[in-house]
């Protein structure tokens, strides 16, 4: 029986992953800040389950809590990090930048580390991070969102050579979605939003398929393209 703990599923992406990884007979650790709907998500799963509240933000109980978690399941083989916030911030308002960088930032950071350092001592395992198509490029209007989420890829780039470097079986996979129609999708300039559903199971097959990168949806590998090669001149006035 395989085992997973999804950080961020009491909503969206991670609720969505938590049901199919239910229905593939995963027994899952579900994580959030809000424990009322972790135990609505609980009463719809039919196998195995655990709940724990956490809130990453507050890095150092969110790591005690997330090695209780994985003591009380015995065995963890996936780590899923889907927990993050987002401020549409033109105005830079610093509680929001602040709080932007605790959880997306720091709060990853946390939680990486001890999946990363579980794995290894365990010899093998598979650690996802949903990230955005937002860490290609700075957002004026969003300017912490889009570093965090530049961090967050960077971060894990390093963790994939730090596993090459080690010679570890553990498999690194950076989510990089595009608008999903969730919490997180602000603004009112949206396309191609998709639903959780479908952003979840492109993401469970990326998973499987042990990616170690992939754009959900998939079209959004065009708008990856364009970013990457539009000169700054265009794109500051965008």
């Amino acid at each position: 029986m395989n085992k997973a703990i999804i950080i961020g599923a009491s909503s969206g992406i991670g609720k969505e992953l938590a049901k199919i990884f239910d229905t593939h007979q995963y027994h899952i650790g579900i994580v959030g800040r809000r424990l009322n709907l972790l135990k609505e998500l609980q009463n719809e799963l039919q196998n195995e389950s655990y709940i724990k509240e956490i809130d990453v933000s507050k890095s150092t109980s969110a790591q005690e809590k997330f090695k209780e978690l994985i003591n009380q399941m015995g065995r963890v083989d996936l780590i899923v990090i889907s927990a993050g916030i987002g401020y549409i911030n033109p105005e830079l308002h610093w509680e929001q930048e602040k709080e932007t960088m605790a959880t997306n930032v720091i709060g990853f950071s946390a939680i990486a580390n001890v999946a990363y350092n579980y794995f290894k001592q365990k010899g093998w395992g598979h650690l996802v991070a949903i990230s955005s198509i937002a860490a290609l490029r700075g957002s004026a209007g969003a300017p912490a969102y889009n570093a965090s989420k530049a961090f967050i890829s960077n971060y894990l780039e390093g963790l994939r050579q730090k596993v090459v470097k080690e010679g570890l079986p553990i498999t690194i996979t950076d989510i990089q979605p595009g608008f999903v129609d969730t919490a997180m999708a602000k603004g009112d300039k949206l396309f191609w939003v998709s639903s959780p559903q479908k952003a979840a199971y492109q993401i469970f097959c990326a998973i499987k398929k042990k990616r170690s990168h992939i754009y959900v949806t998939k079209r959004w590998k065009v708008i990856a393209w364009v970013l990457k090669i539009l000169p700054d001149i265009i794109y500051n006035r965008i």
